[in-house]
């Protein structure tokens, strides 16, 4: 049975080439285009993996692990950020938050997201 990802990112383009590289392992793949929706996915399908940006409408990345780590369901989910913001200070206190890995969209290729989520769950 494949295993799930949320890919919660607001960029179209960028979230469509992560599912399309994603499937193409044989993961299934979800999106959701802001922190809200993410979490409403969350509540209804059990997801293996989050890809999340930190930078989005509505609920910002930080927001959302925010809840899921008060939400007994989903605290355990590992989650890989994936932003525009390298910033130490983001990054430090992503790590503080539980946060498993972090990748930068303009220094990342599509193979190296698929390293990191293999690194997290496995095939």
């Amino acid at each position: 049975m494949p295993k799930n990802i949320l890919i919660c990112e607001d960029e179209k383009i960028l979230a469509g080439l992560l599912q399309k590289k994603l499937t193409q392992e044989g993961y299934e793949v979800f999106w959701a285009q802001d922190g809200n929706e993410g979490l409403k996915k969350m509540k209804e399908k059990k997801f293996d993996l989050v890809l999340l940006d930190i930078l989005m409408p509505e609920l910002d990345g930080f927001e959302v692990i925010e809840a899921m780590k008060k939400d007994k369901d989903l605290k355990n989910i590992p989650i890989v950020i994936v932003s525009n913001s390298g910033q130490p200070v983001e990054i430090e206190r992503a790590q503080k938050l539980g946060v498993n890995d972090w990748l930068i969209k303009t220094e990342f290729d599509p193979k190296e997201v698929v390293d990191k989520v293999v690194k997290q769950i496995g095939r």
